[in-house]
């Protein structure tokens, strides 16, 4: 991104969120300046300076990486619970997972959890994962979860919360077989820490995913983005998904209009599937009209 070599009035508002964009696909609008000077405030306060316009003179200034980095960790929103959306989390353990479990006859669970924030999700998921362990034993299962913000990412590898975090969506019993005490802190398990790989990576420039996943969560993602950068999103999850692979979304999300890869899935309701290619839609009305 290039940066004017003056911010005007509000220049700031307008730099920093061209800055977001740019990094990210992330859009803020410039009617929202009161939340990112309220995001700001501990970056301005780190670095000596008054306002956004005189952040964003710094920033141009000195293009400075780390002061870039410390913006954008700033106003991304990095809104994450445990078991966020409860209703898909039962539906995980009690449909989706068996179904898994039932079809994949090399006994490989792969999930990616995209725009994983501070990594609740993805510890939510080990957690269903691991209290169920005696019908997954002798099953190799990779989580990947992955953000754009390096802050977020580096909290979700600690396995380290607070003891809001901790309350918001995470049972009592859970959270005393799985996480132990320090301070007025929560510490993740050795276990769950372990079933995760954590990696900063970037939507639009992609290097963590490999190969097919089975399970994609892209929950509360996409509501950032423009329709086209939802459609780039969308083209990516299908090219690491596979005909049985399913795609969860946030609940105000859909692949309807978005994508010509996914549709409504026919057995989980509010999740989505790969559409059949037109070889398989041949083969079946072949069949219809003998």
């Amino acid at each position: 991104m290039t940066l004017s070599a003056e911010p005007s009035p509000q220049g700031g508002v307008r730099i920093f969120s061209a800055l977001l964009a740019s990094r990210t696909g992330q859009i803020l609008s410039e009617n929202r300046a009161w939340r990112m000077e309220t995001a700001l405030k501990p970056v301005m306060r780190a670095n000596g300076v008054a306002d956004m316009d005189e952040l964003a003179a710094k920033l141009i200034a000195h293009r400075d990486g780390k002061l870039e980095e410390a913006v954008i960790n700033a106003l991304l929103n990095n809104e994450s619970s445990f078991f966020r959306d409860l209703q898909i989390f039962d539906m995980l353990n009690r449909q989706i997972l068996p179904s898994f479990h039932a079809t994949r006859k090399d006994r490989v669970l792969r999930v990616w959890s995209a725009g994983c924030s501070t990594g609740q999700e993805a510890y939510s998921l080990a957690i269903q994962l691991r209290n169920d362990i005696a019908s997954w034993r002798g099953w190799r299962i990779e989580i990947l979860a992955t953000d754009v913000s390096t802050a977020a990412i580096d909290q979700a590898r600690s396995g380290v919360f607070t003891q809001m975090d901790v309350q918001r969506g995470l049972a009592v019993g859970d959270l005393i077989k799985w996480f132990e005490p320090v301070g007025d802190e929560w510490h993740a398990s050795p276990e769950l820490r372990r079933m995760i790989e954590f990696r900063t990576d970037n939507l639009f420039h992609p290097q963590a995913p490999s190969g097919h996943y089975d399970l994609l969560l892209c929950r509360n993602v996409l509501l950032y983005f423009t329709p086209e950068k939802r459609q780039e999103v969308l083209r990516l999850l299908a090219r690491h998904s596979h005909a049985g692979s399913v795609l969860l979304l946030g609940a105000g999300e859909t692949v309807i209009g978005h994508s010509e890869d996914f549709a409504p899935h026919p057995e989980f309701r509010g999740g989505y599937g790969r559409k059949p290619s037109e070889a398989v839609l041949e083969e079946k009305r072949s069949r219809w009209a003998v």
